[in-house]
């Protein structure tokens, strides 16, 4: 008799427990990511600038961006679209090769299509990474999830 309450309290427990981490799994998998509108930058940078701080140290500078929501002004180089429809805007000084590679969110596509290029705009996104040049090809500060803030 004993043995057998033992059982079910250890059912019980294994049952609640699995049913907290497929309540937990099924709340991860259909997270959103928050509307980079809504977050604030962790640093406002002339596109010259954070290329230039990656350039110099690019440890220290990853330490202080990546992963993180930083907001960059610049004038656009180029404005491309894939395939699918998505674009990125190229930032930088027409005299360097290296640049701050913005990827668009895909809810922003109808502002980027606007976009004109040598005109001067801020974008926000998450920055993932620096491409160090090479092959004197230039480097590119990589973000993603990008926004196109409002003129200030």
């Amino acid at each position: 008799m004993k043995k057998r309450i033992n059982l079910k309290r250890i059912f019980l427990i294994v049952t609640v427990i699995a049913a907290a981490a497929s309540l937990y799994g099924y709340r991860e998998f259909n997270r959103k990511n928050k509307n980079l509108h809504d977050v604030e930058a962790t640093a406002n940078l002339k596109s010259a600038d954070i290329i230039t701080q990656f350039a110099n140290d690019e440890k220290k500078a990853m330490t202080a961006y990546s992963g993180k929501a930083v907001a960059v002004f610049g004038t656009v180089k180029k404005i491309d679209k894939d395939e699918k429809g998505f674009y990125t805007i190229v930032l930088g000084d027409n005299e360097s090769m290296s640049s701050v590679r913005c990827s668009i969110d895909s809810t922003e596509s109808s502002q980027a299509a606007t976009i004109q290029s040598n005109s001067t705009i801020g974008i926000k996104g998450i920055c993932t990474g620096y491409n160090a040049d090479e092959m004197g090809l230039g480097a590119d500060v990589i973000l993603n999830r990008c926004v196109i803030e409002p003129a200030k």
